[in-house]
């Protein structure tokens, strides 16, 4: 199974077909080769393997950032206990 964490787009480079993302506060230059959509500054997009592979709607990568961070909370304050 593959997960895949929302990421923000946050530069785009269109002269190499790429964008820079940027997913939970680690920034990294991805391909957009497989997009069809058109991608903003300020868009959210799903990574798998260096790829961009599909634009979602920023309210739900919103909500499931939360949901991430909240489970990454919660395994920090067990690994401390």
């Amino acid at each position: 199974m593959c997960l895949s964490v929302p990421s923000e787009v946050v530069a785009l480079h269109p002269d190499e077909q790429a964008i820079t993302v940027d997913t939970l506060g680690v920034r990294r230059k991805v391909s957009r080769h497989l997009l069809s959509d058109e991608i903003h500054i300020g868009d959210y997009v799903l990574i798998h393997i260096g790829f961009a592979m599909n634009k979602i709607d920023k309210e739900d990568a919103l909500e499931s950032l939360k949901l991430y961070r909240e489970i990454a909370q919660k395994l920090e304050a067990e690994n401390h206990d």
